[in-house]
């Protein structure tokens, strides 16, 4: 330490030398020891440093003068904290200085010390205590208005000091707000300017007495309206309030938009665009508020998007301006002759109306109708703006526009809900004519700027529209043409041309380009050599779609004639196949550009195309370019015109097998791919060598690691059994089928892996190779299950290797009624395990389903003991077997089961048989049975056991799906039933029959799901919980059919999210008294469909009321918190201009459930509920915080000092921080 102080005294001492360097020098080696973290200074040295960089604050020399500012930083950090106030203390004495110099440097000094200061959530006293000494001298500062120039630092420093401490300052808000208020008024325009940016720092953090001050200060102002400068000035400072602090604005507005609306009709241009932009804060901020005024606010921005009074549009097409010049004559007499073009302000009018509109479009999702009837066609008519930055926000205005627009919910492209008439897409189609005409003309403009947004504003609306341009391609492919060839175009505009192109190409037939063919080849073909690398490969991305357009491949065979540009496109590419020094996408772009053309046109590129399949050997070879060589050789391979690719295949495929082993999962889906279609449509030129390699890389790929690996391998075991049947017979006891029988008995095989794995077995066992016979493939699947060596570990395992014996047994009939017989015999054989029981019936079920098996006589009656086992999973097997069975021949079986039910008492696994069959069988076979099903369920619906009533209702919904014309009203019959069970059961029937898929039974539910939720009013428990439930699957699996139904539901909802009283109960356990809440089920599922509307109908959902209940159920019980939290965090990325307005709200019980303290002797599983709830809960404090304003919130900054202040609080804090932050990446990468 001594050295340190010794070391920096002899600084000290150089400080005062006369020579400026060593001044410079010795100031700048003083900052490299500050910044060191080791440095400690004893008080002595200290109170040195501070004194000497302050005397060096009013040095001579500017250079050391910076340096010494710089040196503030570091040195607030090290120093004690009377230190601190001591440089505070002069800085603040040096700002009112006659010496403009020193003024300035000082003023710099306090912005660096305050940027220094830890933040105000931190709780540090020090900030707290230079921020006060720092306010009490800025506020008489400002008050003072001697001189302009420190008024207008202080005032700077003190928006600054707001901004980044402003919660540190409660106590001084009144008198800060006082300082402000009447600077205002100031002659100076930029002494205001700076004053509503404090003010607007202020509100974020003031406490609500402040605030109220503030706003009735402003309200009595506007009210008096002494002159037009002030009042401009009063609005502009409203319109910085609600930027800021939107969310506490609200409440007053009904009092501020009639005065704003009435300044808009004053003749002052300023007033008017100040007026428009107070009004775009108040869309984006205070949503709910400015809700009644929104209709007023869009005809305000109508009038003056075309407020030009400077200017006369009759040279251009007179239809379109009529009512334009008629309304600007109205309004505007007699001020054309006051203005000269110079001082023509209205064009900041009509920005100002533009990017409020845009606001409004941005905000009002369900206004779309609306805005396509009115504000559409506005926007459209305002393209030819003369002023371009008018233009530019008009533009993105209507991109806003189109946004909104594109169907991103499943709602939007409903066949249901297109049926409705006027949706927004279908307004939007019948003016695609009106904005294609419009765009036309801007397509030519001079400004780079103009047809960047006009492309922009094309890709959009074919993005939104798919095909909506067919007709107009005729006007717009010049136009794209005219920026490709222009050379005065911007690289930025070229590529923003050829996007514009390459997604116009993608979205509409083929034929609508033919005729512009050879118009567009040349520009594209200049793209592709252009020497910006970003302009070639988007140019690699058109080419490659132009070749699908001159040749399309798939549907009937075009007229259109290829031929003339065949050597121009394959010549561009070629070039840049081939140079090995380019930029990696241009690299890939090229390979795929040319995979397309050889897949298109390689019948027509006789003499190059074995050149050309060289180079692509070449790049199979690189790291880099590889995975896309795969995938472009792929596409080559699958082209109809059976393209000659034997010269590569010797060498290409033992490249291809080595891929399989590297690590890269998409290159080994991809090179799998490739095998399997080359092995497909060459198998001829592929050799048993070539094979034998592919087949030694497959084994480690076999496994239930990787579902999507193995199905592509076994897909191509299962090609290879179809080309090259003489190639298995090395499979026989080699590591290939051991792998197959480990993942046959992986509890996660299942979809596309299972299905790919029957079609192997199937494949496998018809080409009849010696030793992979019928019997020995049985053997290897069931033998394990026989030889008792080992149970298998999961149920999953028996259905899979079930599923797989009868794909054997179809691909084998002949064979089949031995196995049967002995699976009989099995079942029947009182010494077999449970488990050879369990899979003969699942093998019996599998095999019964698609092979009759009416001629074994023992077979029903074994089942039926069956039903009798002591093991509860061969129960269930025999249940699956019997309705399985039934299904490959329904006369035989169904009326046997339907006799069973009748008469036996074991119908609870008779009605799963039942089950089975109605899921499985085919309409047509179930038909002629309906009525007697129908009968027999209705008889069990008022069961009283829940089991075997859920059985039925699921039996009753899928049956409603074969006849819903008849059933479904019958079913609504029941509704009036006197008994509870059977009105639960028709209501949780209704839940099965709405899948996410389109189903005839759609339009006939949409009109009769109202009266099924009416159950929600019903007066027992249990059947409002299942009309929950049955809600909550239709608000997740097909929102259009309760959309319409929400304004009636959601009060029954939100009502059963309250605690009752009466449903809690006291239950004696011993000594114990335990409280027992029956109601929690049911808010548990009311909060679940609050959950999920948040995602199919969030636009059709009061989001206030919404939060209201939200905010009810983070009091409430553990499960119910842990969903709220979830919503929370949900409702944060959605809408987080609400949320923050009910912040304060919402902090309190957060905080609430981070605080609590679990007693001491609970047991075990409370502490882990508890730590469970606090991590939850600071999930949702962290998806708060991504707010942009809501660490401004005083509660919400109070919280955080709190969190960070506690040791087990700020770990799970940060723990979550790094982890949402890693999964942001993560999204990032594979977005």
């Amino acid at each position: 330490m001594a050295s340190a102080s010794y070391h920096i005294s002899n600084l000290l001492e150089k400080m005062t030398s006369s020579d400026k360097d060593f001044r410079f020098m010795a100031t700048n080696d003083l900052m490299t020891e500050l910044q060191k973290d080791s440095i400690k200074l004893d008080d002595d040295s200290e109170r040195k440093v501070v004194r000497m960089i302050l005397k060096l604050l009013e040095d001579k020399n500017g250079e050391v003068q910076n340096l010494a500012v710089k040196c503030l930083g570091p040195l607030v950090s090290k120093v004690k904290e009377y230190q601190v106030e001591t440089i505070v203390d002069t800085l603040c004495t040096n700002m009112l200085s006659d010496k403009e110099q020193l003024r300035d440097i000082s003023s710099i000094g306090l912005k660096t010390v305050i940027g220094e200061l830890p933040p105000a959530s931190s709780g540090s006293a020090l900030a707290a205590s230079v921020c006060k000494k720092i306010t009490g001298r800025l506020t008489s500062a400002i008050a003072k208005q001697e001189d302009v120039s420190v008024q207008l630092e202080a005032l700077d420093i003190m928006a600054d000091m707001l901004c980044r401490q402003g919660g540190l300052l409660v106590n001084f808000h009144p008198s800060i707000l006082s300082c402000l208020l009447p600077q205002l008024t100031s002659p100076r325009l930029a002494v205001r300017k700076r004053t509503i940016m404090a003010l607007g720092h202020l509100v974020m953090s003031c406490g609500n007495l402040v605030f109220i001050d503030l706003i009735e200060h402003l309200l009595s102002e506007l009210g008096r309206n002494d002159n037009m400068s002030t009042t401009r000035t009063y609005i502009q400072c409203t319109a910085a309030i609600s930027r800021q602090a939107g969310h506490r604005i609200g409440e007053y507005l009904e009092k501020i938009i009639p005065l704003v609306v009435k300044f808009c009709n004053v003749d002052d241009d300023e007033l008017r665009e100040y007026c428009i932009q107070a009004f775009e804060s108040f869309v984006r901020r205070c949503p709910k508020e400015v809700y009644a005024h929104v209709p007023a606010v869009i005809s305000i921005c109508l009038r003056y998007l075309t407020y030009d009074p400077n200017y006369n549009f009759d040279d251009e097409d007179e239809d379109d301006n009529a009512m334009d010049a008629e309304q600007n004559d109205e309004d505007y007499q007699g001020s054309d002759d006051e203005y000269s073009d110079d001082d023509d302000m209205s064009w900041k009018v009509r920005r100002a109306a533009a990017k409020c509109l845009d606001a409004v479009v941005s905000t009002r999702h369900e206004m779309l109708p609306e805005f396509y009837r009115s504000v559409s066609p506005a926007l459209v008519c305002r393209f030819k703006e003369r002023e371009e930055n008018v233009k530019a926000d008009v533009f993105h205005a209507y991109l806003s526009l189109l946004k909104q627009t594109r169907p991103a919910q499943s709602w939007l492209t409903d066949p249901d809900a297109m049926e409705q008439g006027d949706t927004p897409l279908t307004m939007l189609q019948s003016q695609v004519a009106i904005i294609v005409k419009a765009l036309h003309k801007q397509l030519k403009e001079k400004s780079v700027k103009t047809r960047q947004c006009c492309f922009n504003m094309l890709t959009e609306l074919v993005n939104v529209l798919p095909g909506a341009l067919t007709q107009h391609i005729p006007v717009l492919v010049p136009g794209i043409i005219f920026s490709l060839n222009d050379k005065s175009s911007s690289s930025n505009l070229k590529i923003d041309a050829l996007a514009c192109l390459h997604v116009i190409m993608v979205t509409h037939p083929a034929r609508a380009f033919h005729a512009h063919v050879p118009a567009l080849v040349p520009p594209v073909v200049a793209c592709v050599g252009d020497p910006f690398y970003k302009i070639t490969s988007e140019a690699l991305l058109v080419t490659q779609q132009l070749v699908k357009v001159i040749r399309p491949l798939d549907g009937p065979p075009e007229s259109f004639d290829p031929s003339p540009y065949i050597d121009d496109l394959f010549g561009c590419t070629v070039r840049r196949l081939k140079a090995a020094d380019i930029d990696q996408e241009v690299k890939e772009r090229a390979i795929s550009c040319m995979g397309q053309i050889i897949c298109n046109l390689g019948d027509r590129l006789p003499a190059e195309l074995h050149g050309t399949l060289l180079i692509f050997l070449e790049r199979l070879k690189n790291e880099i370019t590889r995975l896309t060589t795969v995938k472009a050789l792929t596409l080559i391979a699958g082209s109809p015109l059976k393209i000659d690719l034997r010269p590569v295949l010797p060498d290409a495929i033992p490249i291809l097998a080595s891929f399989l082993r590297k690590n890269q999962r998409a290159l080994k889906l991809c090179t799998l791919a490739a095998l399997d279609i080359l092995l497909r449509n060459y198998s001829s030129a592929v050799t048993p060598a070539m094979v034998d390699a592919v087949l030694a890389e497959l084994p480690p790929l076999i496994s239930e690691g990787d579902m999507h690996v193995s199905q592509m391998a076994l897909s191509f075991l299962s090609t290879l059994a179809v080309t090259h049947p003489s190639l298995l017979g090395q499979l026989s006891g080699g590591n290939i089928l051991a792998q197959l029988i480990a993942l046959v008995r992986s509890p996660l095989l299942q979809g596309g892996a299972l299905a790919a794995m029957l079609d192997f077995y199937q494949a496998l066992v018809s080409t009849d190779t010696p030793g992979l016979g019928y019997m020995d493939l049985l053997r290897m699947l069931t033998g394990p299950v026989y030889s008792q060596s080992a149970a298998l570990p999961h149920k999953q395992a028996y259905c899979s290797i079930a599923k797989c014996v009868a794909a054997l047994t179809r691909a084998r009939p002949a064979e089949g009624p031995a196995v049967v017989g002995q699976f009989i015999q099995d079942v029947k054989n009182s010494r077999s395990t449970d488990s050879i029981r369990l899979l003969a019936l699942l093998s019996l079920g599998e095999v019964g389903h698609h092979v009759d098996l009416s001629g074994q006589p023992e077979l029903k009656t074994v089942i039926l003991d069956a039903f009798s086992s002591s093991s509860e999973e061969v129960k269930s097997a025999a249940s699956y077997a019997l309705g399985s069975i039934a299904v490959g021949n329904l006369p035989e079986y169904l009326p046997f089961v339907l006799q069973e039910i009748s008469s036996s008492k074991r119908q609870y696994l008779l009605l799963h048989s039942l089950k089975e069959i109605i899921s499985s069988a085919s309409v047509s076979g179930l038909k002629p049975y309906v009525e007697s099903v129908w009968t027999l369920l209705l008889k069990h619906c008022e069961c009283q056991e829940e089991g075997t009533r859920n059985v039925v209702a699921e039996c009753l919904g899928k049956l409603t799906l074969i006849n819903p014309e008849t059933l479904l009203p019958r079913l609504k019959g029941y509704l009036l039933s006197g008994s509870s069970y059977a009105r639960s059961s028709v209501v949780t029937a209704v839940k099965f029959t709405i899948s996410d898929q389109p189903q005839p039974i759609d339009p006939l539910l949409k009109n009769c799901i109202g009266d099924f939720l009416k159950t929600l009013e019903d007066p027992d428990l249990n059947v409002r919980r299942v009309a929950l439930v049955t809600f909550n699957s239709a608000a997740h699996n097909k929102p259009s059919l309760i959309r319409e139904l929400l304004d009636s539901v959601l009060p029954q909802l939100y009502n059963e999210t309250k605690v009752r009283k009466e449903l809690i109960r006291e239950v004696e356990m011993g000594p114990f008294k335990h409280t027992v809440d029956d109601g929690l089920d049911l808010r548990k599922a009311a909060f679940e469909c609050m959950y999920t509307l948040l995602d199919s109908c969030l636009d059709r959902i009061d989001i206030f009321t919404f939060l209201n209940h939200v905010e009810d159920g983070l009091k409430d019980h553990y499960d119910i918190k842990m969903l709220t939290f979830l919503m929370l965090a949900r409702l944060s990325s959605l809408c987080p201009s609400a949320v923050l307005q009910r912040l304060d709200r919402l902090v309190e019980p957060l905080r609430a459930t981070c605080t609590t303290k679990v007693k001491a002797n609970s047991v075990k599983q409370e502490f882990e509920k508890q730590d469970e709830l606090k991590r939850s809960a600071m999930r949702a404090v962290v998806a708060l915080l991504t707010i942009p304003e809501a660490e401004k919130s005083p509660l919400m900054s109070e919280f955080q000092s709190q969190i960070s202040s506690n040791q087990e609080l700020a770990a799970i804090f940060e723990s979550i921080q790094r982890d949402s932050t890693s999964a942001n990446m993560e999204s990032m990468d594979t977005s």
